[in-house]
């Protein structure tokens, strides 16, 4: 062998995550996996634009429903579609997702915050109107 075939021989093992060759079972898995996860989106959202739109459900319950759906349907798209999982290859992934979850978090709480004192803070009306006098 060449110096160069060795230098390519040695680099065929040394791959990325994700890069490895996948014979035709695997690529069968994955791909039924991702058609499972869309199934899964589209009948969640389907029952959301259902639950919306009816009146056989009951009124004050579907906000709640509604909340629920969006739940599930952020854990099909983590599950399937960016793969995070609870394996302990997975740890950085679930720390970020954490770490996402938490900055959405306060965004929100904050904004709530920011929005419910709003009108603590402001002048009232006829005092604006005897300013601009």
């Amino acid at each position: 062998m060449s110096g160069i075939e060795q230098r390519l021989h040695l680099h065929d093992s040394d791959t990325a995550p994700g890069d490895e060759r996948a014979d035709g079972r695997e690529v069968a898995e994955g791909l039924l996996g991702y058609v499972v996860g869309l199934v899964l989106a589209a009948v969640l959202t389907a029952m959301a634009f259902f639950i919306a739109g009816t009146s056989l459900v009951w009124q004050p319950s579907i906000p709640i429903a509604l909340f629920v759906l969006a739940i599930a349907q952020m854990g099909v798209h983590l599950v399937f579609f960016l793969h995070i999982t609870t394996g302990p290859d997975n740890v950085n992934n679930v720390l970020a997702l954490a770490f996402g979850v938490l900055i959405v978090f306060l965004l929100i709480v904050g904004s709530l915050w920011i929005m419910s004192h709003l009108n603590h803070n402001m002048i009232p009306m006829d005092q604006m109107m005897q300013m601009q006098r």
